[in-house]
């Protein structure tokens, strides 16, 4: 049976059951558990404010509507528009699964694919090949310098980097389990350089341990290191660069997917490393090898030089 009368504290006390069902359940990513909370606590403090300026509690279907138009007036982008949308939408599966249908009679807007930002392959062998590690300003360089060769090589995420412990790594194959999101696991590769630098670090600077189920790139106390550590990490070597651009672990991630279908791997095996469910996530890499062609069949086409002669008056 649908309905329309479920009040605030209805819908704010189904919130945490909710984040507890994604992420046991439905085995979301740790980044989508975070951005649904936010999504819902932002919306709850939405209607506690309209409540306050009504003369009677505002009920749900109502509220989405407005805060639909006001994610529009306050000229939220569209892609976090559309991903609130289908965190009511799926909070709404949810509901009905308690026995409280309800209706959301709002849609996703259509959102315009951007094109991945990467470096050129000259930019990252500079990073890894030309700096030294003398010259990183870091207590860590050997890590450092593995954490970007390792994004490189293998094109994981960094939630994944974070993830993976010694006993996830296969030194002889070149090998490493991955558990991507939705708690997929899949199997990346790695090269000789990827490998010896790895090595290097464990050795020189890691702290030694018994346990094979602890974390691969440490801190200072045996602890994983964060998300935010790694994007400092990427912040260190972009100083190195010889034109100022910013560096982020996605950014190496769309480098890698970008450079290996120039080399011509199919697009299936990209697919894969990358960890990606649908194809269509990994087809947008093929529109930016395309851009690299017709930028360079502009330049060197013969009908370029042809359109430089002035014809005969």
């Amino acid at each position: 049976m649908v309905t329309e009368h479920i009040v605030l504290e209805i819908f704010q006390s189904k919130i945490s059951e909710f984040i507890n069902y994604i992420k046991f359940e439905k085995n979301l990513s740790l980044h989508t558990q975070r951005a649904y909370q936010c999504d819902l606590n932002q919306f709850v403090d939405f209607w506690q404010r309209l409540n306050q300026k009504e003369p009677q509690p505002v009920l749900l279907n109502r509220v989405l509507e407005r805060f639909l138009v006001f994610m529009y007036h306050e000229q939220i982008n569209k892609s976090s528009i559309a991903r609130k949308v289908s965190c009511f939408k799926s909070f709404q599966r949810y509901l009905k699964n308690c026995g409280l249908d309800f209706k959301v009679n709002i849609s996703r807007p259509k959102t315009s694919k951007r094109l991945p930002v990467y470096l050129s392959i000259d930019e990252i062998f500079h990073l890894l090949d030309q700096v030294k590690i003398e010259e990183l300003p870091t207590k860590r360089p050997l890590r450092d310098t593995a954490v970007l060769e390792l994004l490189y090589a293998t094109g994981i995420r960094c939630s994944e980097l974070i993830q993976i412990n010694l006993n996830d790594i296969d030194f002889n194959n070149k090998t490493i389990r991955i558990m991507g999101k939705g708690q997929r696991e899949r199997i990346v590769l790695f090269g000789s350089k990827a490998k010896e630098k790895m090595l290097a670090y464990i050795e020189q600077e890691r702290i030694p341990t018994n346990s094979y189920d602890s974390a691969l790139f440490q801190g200072n106390s045996n602890e994983p290191l964060t998300v935010r550590t790694i994007q400092r990490i990427m912040e260190m070597f972009r100083k190195f660069l010889k034109i100022e651009r910013p560096i982020t672990p996605h950014k190496i991630r769309h480098s890698f997917a970008t450079h290996m279908l120039n080399q011509g791997v199919a697009l299936r095996v990209v697919q894969e490393l990358l960890g990606h469910r649908s194809l269509s996530s990994t087809e947008i890499y093929t529109h930016v090898t395309t851009t690299e062609l017709s930028d360079l069949c502009n330049t060197i086409h013969p009908i370029k030089r042809m359109l430089k002669v002035k014809t005969p008056e």
